[in-house]
């Protein structure tokens, strides 16, 4: 039982952490490096003709590829959101994503604007991206990683449940998002959570777990166990 006036434990030797840096991010599948505008024609070959992959999204979609190539040059060089180009190690750019609520003081981050083209989705190359973002941000000494999405978009909330994000409730009326309310799912990964959860993606991203490319064991069944609460909506 809490006791009247009792505050949380103490953060002994606490520093805030740095703000990501913008150096390139490369694993056995996936690279990443910070969106610029020459990066634009290879994601608008990836994206066109979906504009289903912006529902969710706080810009697009776009009508044209100048009109995305617009809206790069405009968010790319922001700090915050951060925004990463995606692709396959050596192949095209395929998606993005993004830092954002980079809050140092209290060691906390989000990840978001997560847009995966067809090619991209459901491939150890998406699953390997979150977790590079994932490694950087806790290896600069962030305390909680969090991923929010519009309650309604089920893909997201089970994405986040199976890369291992726990859930914490549902926002109602949190945003307005192109003249619609957004109630807002939240998901969180803590520090003390992460050495499981990347040894979790190590062995789904292994070689051996892939046969004729089908994996072996699902990345799910191995975070499912790690999960401080479900989502009840799944």
């Amino acid at each position: 039982m809490f006791q009247p006036g009792e505050i949380g434990p103490e953060v002994a030797g606490w520093q805030p952490p740095p703000v990501p840096h913008a150096a390139p991010m490369q694993g056995r599948w996936a690279e990443l490096a910070p969106l610029s505008a020459d990066q634009a024609p290879a994601l608008w070959r990836a994206i066109q003709g979906r504009p289903e992959l912006w529902t969710y999204m706080g810009g697009g979609p776009f009508g044209s590829e100048a009109e995305f190539a617009d809206w790069i040059a405009t968010v790319a060089p922001g700090a915050d959101p951060q925004f990463w180009a995606i692709r396959p190690r050596g192949g095209d750019w395929l998606g993005m994503a993004s830092y954002l609520r980079i809050t140092p003081r209290d060691g906390v981050i989000e990840v978001g604007n997560i847009l995966f083209s067809p090619a991209m989705q459901g491939t150890p190359v998406a699953t390997e991206a979150m977790a590079l973002m994932m490694a950087r941000a806790f290896d600069l000494g962030y305390r909680r990683y969090e991923w929010k999405c519009n309650a309604l978009n089920l893909p997201s909330r089970r994405a986040a449940q199976r890369l291992g994000f726990s859930f914490e409730g549902v926002f109602r009326q949190h945003m307005v998002i192109k003249g619609r309310n957004r109630d807002t799912a939240w998901f969180s990964i803590t520090d003390a959570e992460w050495p499981a959860l990347k040894a979790a993606h190590d062995r789904w991203l292994a070689p051996e777990n892939f046969q004729d490319g089908r994996q072996v064991v699902a990345l799910s069944d191995l975070t499912r166990g790690l999960l401080a609460a479900r989502d009840p909506a799944l």
